[in-house]
């Protein structure tokens, strides 16, 4: 949808947002989404507002070096600049709150990337999924943490917070964050069956080597 007018991705932003809510990867006023249409140009969710109930006029308006052009923009914003300003090719960005993603960093806290090499359509669809080390919510820090997984990783959880996946439009950024809770629900469940068993190591690089030819995209 690169381009698509203001109209049709503000529409977007609130269908996707109320997506989200119904699947129980928001709450409340809880995340956030964006859109860059240009450096002068970045549409992104209000702050403190239910993510179910949006109103195009409740959107805000802000410019790549943070200054507020119309609205009030989510307290995350400094994240969302930060992608932005890291990765010139992320067009959209989804922050969400997926319940079970969430856990694995509570209940594993030395955790560095989900376990996700008994899974070959993670490997294929999103490559590794990095867990980001934790930094207060709303402040630079929690943007500056995820610049190192930059621009190699699209989707990351973001430790006893949340998640985040940027990319070429907001349904890849909105498909990313969704597959990442099933694959986080699939591994808890065989945890607690007895644990996973990852796929023979040639079948790994076979399926990594895949990965490389159908690009960074997430599927």
């Amino acid at each position: 949808m690169h381009n698509a007018s203001q109209t049709e991705i503000s529409e977007l932003i609130l269908e996707l947002s109320r997506h989200l809510h119904q699947r129980h990867l928001l709450a409340a006023a809880d995340g956030n989404l964006s859109y860059r249409f240009s450096d002068q140009e970045i549409v992104i969710t209000p702050s403190g507002k239910n993510k179910s109930r949006l109103k195009p006029e409740d959107l805000a308006w802000m410019n790549l070096k943070g200054e507020i052009l119309a609205g009030q923009p989510s307290s995350e914003r400094l994240m969302h600049l930060e992608i932005y300003r890291k990765v010139p090719e992320a067009r959209a960005i989804v922050h969400a709150h997926p319940p079970t993603a969430i856990a694995w960093s509570l209940a594993r806290p030395d955790l560095r990337e989900l376990p996700t090499e008994a899974l070959p359509e993670v490997i294929l669809a999103a490559g590794k999924i990095p867990v980001v080390p934790y930094a207060r919510p709303g402040t630079l820090e929690m943007g500056t943490r995820i610049l190192p997984f930059l621009p190699d990783c699209r989707l990351l959880i973001l430790a006893r917070h949340g998640a985040v996946c940027w990319g070429d439009s907001l349904e890849e950024a909105a498909n990313g964050i969704e597959r990442l809770e099933q694959v986080a629900m699939i591994l808890k469940i065989a945890d607690e069956l007895g644990g996973t068993v990852p796929l023979p190591y040639g079948e790994l690089r076979a399926l990594k080597e895949l990965r490389k030819q159908i690009g960074p995209r997430i599927i």
